[in-house]
């Protein structure tokens, strides 16, 4: 029987930013939640693309020609292939909607933001 996600409860399960946790999974995708603080390293997917939902707060994604600027109940797709970076200023809360499996990191390996997945 399907049960109930509450966004706010599982957001309060976790206080790390940029470690993605697994909500859900829906036909090879997973939706993700991910606190944000910062500027994340400018990384490339090869092969995915990214679903970016902004629940709470102010988040951005910056191309290499463009900045996307985005609020509470604003999307972006990011396209695989394209170089990008997200950033927050201050705490941010996202959805983020991608292929089972991705790398946060994509293309990059870095000690401080690659995160293992974890679901909660």
């Amino acid at each position: 029987m399907p049960e109930t996600i509450s966004l706010p409860h599982k957001f309060s399960l976790f206080a790390e930013h940029w470690r993605p946790k697994v909500i859900a999974h829906l036909n090879g995708q997973e939706i993700k939640l991910i606190k944000v603080q910062g500027e994340f390293p400018w990384h490339t997917h090869a092969a995915e693309d990214e679903f970016f939902l902004v629940w709470k707060g102010h988040f951005r994604v910056e191309f290499r020609d463009h900045v996307a600027h985005l609020g509470p109940g604003d999307c972006l797709v990011v396209p695989h292939g394209t170089e990008h970076r997200t950033c927050a200023d201050e705490e941010a809360e996202i959805l983020c909607f991608e292929p089972a499996g991705v790398l946060n990191t994509g293309d990059v390996l870095d000690p401080t933001f690659t995160a293992p997945l974890a679901s909660i």
